[in-house]
């Protein structure tokens, strides 16, 4: 598959924080969520990717050219959602809206002014007369309005309500149609991942954990529960972020057969969640194993 995006064993050191040789590729056609808790490099990672911020070392490619050398051909064929308003408060969206599209060579008006009436935007308002949502409805139609390619989104849907999210949701589900774009979905809200994803890359503390299709992380791990003094036991060996409470433990398991194979109804395994994969690894704790 062609890859819309690659990122190659890039590394960025800020103060007591390093991106440590981050390693993943989107294929084109399909949406990645790119998670994380926060402080784990994931707006890092997006800045780089955009040329805001100067790697350390490694290699960024998108639609397979290099992202510093072919910046302004590929910020023709991208759309950017941030997480936060960068927009002049004191002007009008009408305003806005024109000095953003004159950058573009392949502006559309007829798609804005379609999204701004789906999203009852008023192109007389002042940007700081805007709620948040609204806010990030007027970014969306902005980046969907000039025929972009590859969409990356920062945190989209933090402090939205449901109903938005489920509409951005369908969005992204109807945009998807087109087999040639591809989404990369920055968020800590893992549901609406799990409704609309193809890929997921988990980032911890500068580090990818994992890089695969949600179905394969979903299907490979597994919650296991069961009492304290069984982690003193062989089978520590086939936990990861474990956390104990007063009834026994739970813990995150990548070998649920040979649990189930070897303790049997001593201990209780059930399907894990996109979210509790996540908080398994933030939040638990790591027990020795074996010599």
């Amino acid at each position: 598959m062609e890859n819309i995006l690659e990122v190659n064993n890039v590394s960025k050191k800020l103060g007591n924080f390093k991106l440590d040789g981050v390693t993943f590729s989107l294929p084109k056609g399909y949406i990645m969520g790119f998670v994380g808790p926060n402080g784990a490099g994931k707006t890092t990672t997006i800045k780089l990717i955009m040329g805001l911020m100067h790697k350390d070392s490694g290699l960024i490619k998108v639609f397979g050219e290099d992202h510093i050398q072919f910046e302004k051909e590929i910020k023709q064929r991208l759309g950017f959602v941030y997480d936060e308003n960068y927009f002049y408060e004191d002007l009008r969206v009408e305003e806005i809206k024109r000095i953003i599209s004159s950058f573009y060579g392949r502006w559309d008006e007829g798609v804005f002014r379609s999204y701004a009436a789906d999203f009852d935007i008023n192109p007389k308002m002042k940007i700081k007369q805007l709620s948040k949502g609204m806010k990030m409805k007027f970014s969306l139609a902005l980046a969907l309005s000039h025929h972009a390619e590859f969409i990356i989104m920062d945190e989209p849907t933090s402090g939205l309500d449901p109903v938005f999210r489920s509409e951005l949701i369908s969005i992204l589900t109807d945009m998807m149609q087109d087999e040639n774009r591809g989404i990369l979905f920055s968020t800590h809200i893992t549901t609406d991942l799990e409704k609309v994803a193809d890929y997921i890359c988990f980032i911890n503390k500068g580090k990818i954990m994992f890089n695969d299709t949600k179905d394969e992380v979903i299907s490979s791990h597994a919650v296991v529960k069961g009492g304290a003094d069984m982690l003193h036991g062989p089978l520590k060996d086939l936990l990861c972020g474990v956390r104990t409470n007063e009834f026994g433990f739970e813990a995150l398991t990548t070998r649920a057969a040979e649990v189930k194979g070897l303790f049997g109804d001593k201990v209780l395994v059930e399907k894990a969640s996109l979210d509790d994969i996540i908080l398994f690894i933030v939040r638990g704790k790591q027990i020795a194993k074996s010599n």
